[in-house]
């Protein structure tokens, strides 16, 4: 009976008022809508995705008395041109590179158990023999299994391929109308909402500029940072450049971890290229530099409109979406978790009467 009585005053406090049952029900459309259809919609959300990135070009070209559609077809024509240049250059060195490590990686491991055998003659009591043997029966392992999966990646790439040719004819498309026809098409979703909708306004307000200013410099971050990377690894002459340029990029899609994380096959690649050398020094420093820079300088001049969430939030929000939606859940982790945020702080807390 108790239990009864207390749901009873729970929805009575949360869901009397009609805003707010109307906004959990859009929202678990939409979360449902995503999770169960994710993967069919993967080239509509991607084109949103892309949209959001576009259309501060769009509105920067009609600032300067561009009409919209020349606007519009100006950003469509360079998002081409970027998309493929990333096709037929990018990906290509990217994937040589990926398979010549894959060829070294059984040298780099022979050059580890060299340097394990050592530290165990330095430190016979706190590394033995079995842990060595351990070790590089495991990293030979996991090598195998990399192997397989490049393999088994190559072969499977050519019924693929058709997939591939869908989404480079599909996204474009659809990129160009959702840019062309953005304010007939938010019309029309809100034909569809109630007319009474004060909380949706209020959330919608607060999510629409958060989430177009975050994907935006997002975009920008990752661009800076691994060509910054990439400059600062071949001006060393380092390997593989490209390749850890592109996971220095990336990182910055996961706070706090992604920095730490990609760490460790930076210094791991350039201590088998250079060994415990000056260049390798050199190497992690100007490494550092990159990532003191991009902490202090860019991320706070890019975001401006700091995301008020403590970091506990951000990191759980991370492991949380990132589990559900993988790489899409991490890189709109951040937006998603001040969307939480905004509901609870449009949502109405007491509505009952004394």
């Amino acid at each position: 009976m108790a239990v009864r009585v207390l749901l009873k005053r729970w929805s009575e406090r949360y869901f009397s008022d009609e805003e707010a049952v109307i906004l959990f029900f859009v929202l678990l459309l939409g979360f449902a809508g995503i999770i169960l259809l994710g993967k069919m919609l993967a080239p509509f959300l991607a084109s949103v995705v892309i949209a959001f990135l576009l259309n501060g070009l769009v509105h920067a070209l009609e600032r300067w008395h561009i009409p919209r559609m020349l606007a519009v077809s100006v950003a469509s024509c360079l998002f081409i041109g970027v998309l493929f240049a990333a096709l037929f250059i990018l990906l290509p060195l990217i994937w040589n590179q990926l398979l010549g490590l894959s060829r070294e990686l059984p040298g780099m491991i022979q050059v580890g158990q060299t340097w394990l055998a050592s530290l165990q003659d330095t430190y016979p009591t706190l590394i033995s023999e079995s842990h060595v043997n351990a070790w590089v029966a495991q990293a030979g392992q996991e090598l195998g299994q990399i192997g397989q999966k490049l393999i088994s990646a190559s072969l499977s790439s050519i019924p693929s391929m058709m997939a591939l040719i869908v989404y480079l004819v599909l996204v474009p498309i659809l990129v160009f109308f959702l840019l062309k026809d953005q304010g007939l098409l938010i019309h029309w979703c809100a034909s569809w909402l109630p007319n009474k909708r004060r909380m949706l306004g209020q959330v919608w307000a607060e999510m629409d500029k958060q989430i177009a200013n975050y994907i935006r410099g997002k975009a920008i971050e990752i661009v800076i940072v691994g060509a910054a990377t990439y400059v600062g690894l071949v001006a060393f002459g380092m390997q593989y450049a490209a390749l850890l340029a592109l996971l220095v990029g990336l990182s910055v899609l996961i706070p706090y971890i992604g920095a730490a994380v990609v760490t460790v096959p930076v210094a791991l690649i350039a201590i088998f290229q250079f060994g415990w050398s000056d260049t390798f020094i050199y190497i992690m420093i100007t490494y550092g530099i990159i990532q003191a820079l991009d902490g202090n300088v860019l991320v706070p001049l890019l975001f401006s409109e700091a995301v008020n969430l403590h970091p506990v939030a951000i990191i759980l929000a991370v492991l949380f979406f990132g589990g559900l939606w993988g790489f899409w859940g991490v890189f709109f982790a951040i937006p998603l978790a001040t969307l939480c945020k905004a509901v609870l702080n449009a949502w109405p807390s007491d509505f009952s009467k004394e």
